[in-house]
């Protein structure tokens, strides 16, 4: 069987120090800020030579946390509430024969200066904090949108969102360029979707946050937001 070794390029800095919490896919958080961080190796400005002209990039990234020797050819994707197998190669499921992964971001600012430059701000990235990334490429509107696409059985999941209740001396407890993108990400439901109990408290870190909260019918609620120190 052939096989090929990928170098890490990069890696993301974002506000997930681990799994829960992030977004489930690509785009869904827009005011949600990450960066993209070069290797020394690739700390180069002339390997970004004409990005400024894209608006958005295509990431190429590795489940680092979820690398294995075996695979199945079905999995239970967690939209589905978990009850249900479909193939894999019919899902964005994270357990694949290679755990490689993709994302659509958009490019925010490019920083060719400074002590880790150049690296890259982007929005809408649903990567775990030091993620290997192996390859960005430009989006291209003409050749990689297609607006009559069909989406499968996530189109029948997509849309649920949640009324968020977060008391204010709480949410000032978060600084302010990052609270939107924390009530896009309460509203869009954190929790595995075959977990439903009224009663249960959650929590995930964000940001340097351990951020609590139980949810209701439609209704979450934040509990506590406490800083990790």
């Amino acid at each position: 069987m052939d096989s090929y070794n990928f170098k890490v390029i990069a890696r993301i800095k974002s506000d997930f120090p681990e799994k829960f919490g992030i977004p489930r896919q690509s785009g869904l958080l827009p005011n949600l800020r990450s960066t993209i961080r070069f290797e020394p190796e690739f700390r180069n400005a002339d390997a970004l030579r004409g990005l400024e002209g894209f608006s958005h990039l295509w990431i190429l990234w590795i489940f680092s946390e979820n690398v294995r020797d075996t695979w199945s050819p079905t999995v239970r994707p967690p939209r589905l509430g978990g009850n249900k197998r479909l193939g894999v190669f019919a899902t964005r499921s994270s357990f694949r024969p290679n755990p490689i992964a993709m994302s659509c971001v958009k490019i925010e600012e490019i920083r060719l200066e400074g002590t880790n430059g150049p690296e890259i701000i982007v929005s809408g990235a649903d990567l775990m904090d030091g993620t290997p990334i192996v390859d960005i490429k430009p989006y291209l509107p003409f050749a990689d949108s297609v607006p009559e696409a069909k989406g499968g059985f996530a189109e029948s999941v997509k849309g649920n969102n949640l009324e968020v209740e977060i008391p204010s001396t709480l949410l000032e407890k978060i600084p302010a360029e990052k609270r939107e993108a924390l009530m896009q990400l309460l509203g869009q439901d954190p929790r595995p979707h075959y977990q439903d109990d009224s009663e249960r408290m959650y929590g995930f870190n964000f940001s340097g946050f351990e951020i609590k909260f139980k949810v209701s019918g439609s209704k979450l609620t934040v509990e506590s937001i406490q800083e990790i120190l």
